[in-house]
């Protein structure tokens, strides 16, 4: 089934459940509820998208805060398996490490680290923490962003395949 036949056919309160798994802004998911029926997954795809970008600070740090931090075991299926490939056979240190980064980043920046972790191996995540760590705030943020965009899209198409 496609993602968009699927969030038309489902009652608002199913769609905004299904929607929240997929971004935690209420401000996204209302407005991606008022945009429906959708025509196509592509069109899905570019309104949450652009609903995304027009979002403000406070939506995007509501959206960040149901995430899981990079490394720390979560009941959230869809956040585990998106982690898997990073943490799964990484050692001790590279735990102890990640740790100590996501603490210096969260001080800084005043949010969780969030990156679209899917594909990517534990020496490419810490490097990636580390590498954004010299951001300045509002850079970070749109970085932080951008990547929750990805995960969104990615989240999107789960609804209908897992």
């Amino acid at each position: 089934m496609r993602v968009a036949a699927y969030i038309n056919a489902l009652p608002a309160d199913a769609a905004r459940t299904a929607l929240v798994r997929c971004c935690a802004s209420h401000q996204w998911v209302n407005r991606m509820l008022a945009a429906r029926p959708y025509a196509s997954d592509p069109e899905l795809y570019q309104v949450a998208e652009r609903e995304w970008w027009t979002l403000d600070r406070s939506d995007w740090l509501e959206a960040f805060a149901a995430h899981p931090r990079i490394g720390e075991r979560s009941t959230d299926a869809w956040a585990s398996g998106e982690q898997s490939s990073v943490t799964g056979g990484a050692g001790a240190d590279f735990h102890v490490a990640l740790r100590d980064e996501n603490d210096v980043y969260e001080r800084r920046f005043g949010h969780v680290y969030l990156v679209c972790a899917t594909g990517l191996g534990a020496a490419e995540l810490l490097a990636d923490l580390k590498t954004r760590l010299a951001n300045d705030p509002d850079a970070e943020l749109r970085v932080a962003a951008g990547e929750q965009a990805k995960i969104t899209r990615l989240r999107l198409e789960k609804l209908v395949t897992t």
